[in-house]
Parts: structure tokens; C-alpha cells; sequence
């Protein structure tokens, strides 16, 4: 009889909020695909409306990652993560209850807002009891997971649509259901109970931090320095729902949109745990800078090509770029601080990644034109420089530590 092989980092909490997100991004991605056409073609906002809603509502996330980040290790951390959960579902009844762009956008901002509570907590749960060396294939597998429900939502948004004669509102609606069963499954994750206040030494005595951001002064200038990079690469990888609109541009049809968007993340989740087990075995930047190399194909293919198979080649090149980055960037960033600080680290870096999302969102949605060319050409340009860095850090890395992965900084 064959042995079963022990997995150490599949843990509880691992299984178990990768079920979660897979419900929530089942929700969310139902809906995702539709809402630049329901927003354009149902509720006749212009193109800039599209790009500024899903900027504000980034930008929301942001703000709320800052401060969650901090709290998820100063206090319990399941708790900040259902109520993320459930302020999502919340977001999504929003937006399927108002039959106006503004309604769209307060749910937006809702539904991001939930994801601001929960995401850096979240993270921080993760990789409890994991060791650093294994923390690719965690992030892998629960970013492959929670894009196998970006596969299963716009496929059942498909059906419906079909079903429902090519109405968009009701779809709306359906999106709810899985969202709340998400929020019910939170509380099978296991937390142990944590000091609340925050202590650090000051020569012989020992001085209480009170402040939610008191945890943030204690991350390295290491983490500062990675973060700033991949922060500043943000401002040119603007929000998924303009690709959307490239496409349908292009001649997609709706349903051609929404199976592009599931081919994208049909290729996002094959490829994203592969590449954490990449991430802990070879420095992170080598993968992170193979993806800036697909994304750099992705956008500036997608800004010359009117071609409809071609664009949907470069689709999958963008999936390439997203499961190379997304959980690796995680992982890496989860290696740079110890236990105590892993939800601050997550929180600030997911921040202010946002931030730099809600840039992206609002230059490219006003620099949009008639058909986008102009932002995608230049994404696509900056995304090769950082490509060229990211692939320089790596060997470098790789020459100073004979090919392992940057090592935890306590």
C-alpha cells in the first residue's frame, strides 16, 4: 500500500481559508466580468466612471489594509477576517439592490472595504506554524484556489446569462449566495489566543505601544526597500476591468468577455502554485520578473493587436504574469519579518500596492481614448524595465546565496 505523503504546510487553516476565498471569488468574479458593460451599456456611465469606480474602490481597500494589518497582530484575527468577509457579501447586495453608477460604486467600495479587513489578517493566518522555506507553496496554493473560484463565477455568470436572456441585474443577485457561505466557513479556521498589547525593550525597561501603528516602525529597512519596488510598479498594472473593455472593444462579445476573463484565470490558477514551489527554491525575484516579463507581453500586445485570437493568446500571457507575481509577492514579503509582525507587513505592502492601483485606475481610465492604445503601450513598456530589474535581483541573490530564497529577517 502506498504511503501517503504528509504535506506539513497544508494545514487546517490553510485548507480551510483557501475554501473560503474560493466561495468569495466565486461571488466576486460572477460579477466582475460584467460590470464595465453593465456599467457602459445598462447604466450609460462613460469609460472614465469605469476606471475611477474600480479605482475608489482599490483606494478604500487600501485605507482599511493600513489599519487592519497592524490590529491583525495586535488582536484576534479571525474575527477582522469575517467581518471582511461579511461586509463583501454586504457590498455585493449593494450593488445588485442600486440601479445607478453611484449605487455601483458605494458597493464597490463596501465589498472592498470587507477585503481591506480580511486580507492581511488573513495572510497572517496563513502561514501560522509554516515554515519560511515552504511559504511559496502556501500562497500558491491558496491563490490557485481563490482564482479556481474566478473560473467557476464567470462560468456560472455565463450560464445565467444565457439562462436569463442576456440580463445582466439578475446575475447580480445569484453573486450573494456563495459570498455568505464564505463568511459561515471562516469559523472552522483555528486562531490560538495572543497578548493584545504590544511590548518592546527600551534599554532595561519595557515600554507598552499602544498605537495600531506602533508595530509598523519595528519592520526592517529590507522589507521597506521590496516594498517600494513592487509598490512602484502598481501605478502602471491597472485594474483587470479595463483589459475587460480592451476586449469588447476589440469585437468580444459578452460572452466572449466573460470566457476570455476565464481563460485569464483559468491560466492564473494552473500556474500560481507552480510558481510558489518556484519561490522556495530559487531567490523570488527570478519569478516575479518572469511574470513582469508576460506582463509586459500582455499589455503591449493587447494595445497593438485588433485581432481577436491573438488577444486571446495575450489573455493567457496576462494569467502567466498574475500567477507568477501575486502569491509570490506574498511569500516574498512574508520572509522579510518574523511571526509577530507578519499581518503589519502584509497590511502595509497590500496597501499600498492598492494605492498605487487607484493611480493606475485613474490615469489610464482618463488617458483611456478611444481605444486604449496609449496606457497599455506604456504599462507594457515600464512593466519590460521592471521585468530587467526584478531578473538582475534574482541572479544576484542567487550568486550571494547559492540559489535560496531570501531568508526571514527577525
Amino acid at each position: 500500500m502506498m504511503a501517503r505523503v504528509r504535506r506539513p504546510w497544508l494545514t487546517r487553516n490553510v485548507r480551510v481559508l483557501s475554501a473560503v476565498s474560493f466561495l468569495q471569488d466565486t461571488a466576486s468574479e460572477l460579477l466582475y466580468p460584467l460590470l464595465p458593460i453593465y456599467l457602459t451599456s445598462v447604466l450609460g456611465a462613460p469609460v472614465a466612471v469605469v476606471g475611477a469606480i474600480e479605482g475608489a474602490a482599490e483606494g478604500a481597500a487600501s485605507l482599511t489594509k493600513l489599519a487592519a494589518g497592524p490590529l491583525g497582530d495586535r488582536y484576534a484575527r479571525r474575527p477582522l477576517i469575517a467581518t471582511g468577509y461579511g461586509m463583501a457579501a454586504l457590498g455585493k447586495v449593494m450593488v445588485a439592490a442600486f440601479a445607478a453608477w453611484p449605487g455601483v460604486l458605494a458597493g464597490r467600495v463596501v465589498d472592498r472595504l470587507g477585503k481591506g479587513i480580511r486580507g492581511a489578517p488573513r495572510d497572517a493566518l496563513l502561514v501560522v506554524d509554516v515554515d519560511a522555506s515552504a511559504r511559496g507553496r502556501v500562497f500558491g496554493f491558496h491563490r490557485a484556489m481563490d482564482t479556481a473560484g474566478a473560473v467557476v463565477g464567470p462560468l456560472l455568470g455565463l450560464a445565467a446569462y444565457e439562462l436569463l436572456d442576456h440580463q445582466i441585474a439578475p446575475l447580480l443577485w445569484i453573486a450573494v449566495i456563495p459570498a455568505v457561505l464564505s463568511v459561515a466557513l471562516v469559523f472552522l479556521s483555528r486562531e490560538r489566543r495572543r497578548v493584545a498589547d504590544v511590548r518592546s525593550k527600551s534599554g532595561s525597561a519595557t515600554v507598552v505601544r499602544s498605537g495600531i501603528f506602533s508595530r509598523v516602525r519595528d519592520l526592517p529597512r529590507g522589507y521597506w526597500r521590496i516594498t517600494a519596488l513592487l509598490v512602484a510598479f502598481g501605478v502602471v498594472n491597472f485594474p483587470d476591468a479595463l483589459l475587460l473593455l480592451r476586449l469588447n472593444e476589440i469585437g468580444f462579445s459578452v460572452p466572449e468577455v466573460i470566457l476570455a476573463y476565464v481563460t485569464y484565470n483559468a491560466v492564473y490558477a494552473l500556474v500560481s502554485y507552480p510558481a510558489g514551489v518556484l519561490a522556495d527554491r530559487f531567490p523570488q525575484p527570478v519569478v516575479l520578473g518572469i511574470g513582469m516579463v508576460f506582463f509586459a507581453i500582455g499589455y503591449g500586445g493587447l494595445g497593438l493587436t485588433d485581432d481577436k485570437a491573438t488577444a486571446w493568446l495575450l489573455i493567457g500571457a496576462y494569467g502567466v504574469f498574475t500567477g507568477c507575481t501575486d502569491g509570490v509577492s506574498k511569500a516574498w514579503i512574508s520572509t522579510l519579518v518574523g511571526v509577530d509582525l507578519q499581518s503589519s507587513a502584509q497590511g502595509v505592502f497590500q496597501g499600498a500596492t492598492g494605492f498605487a492601483i487607484l493611480a493606475a485606475g485613474l490615469w489610464a481610465g482618463f488617458a483611456w481614448g478611444a481605444d486604449g492604445t496609449l496606457p497599455l503601450l506604456v504599462s507594457g513598456a515600464v512593466g519590460a524595465v521592471f521585468a530587467v530589474v526584478l531578473l538582475g535581483l534574482g541572479v544576484r541573490a542567487r550568486q550571494l546565496k547559492g540559489g535560496a530564497p531570501i531568508p526571514v529577517t527577525e
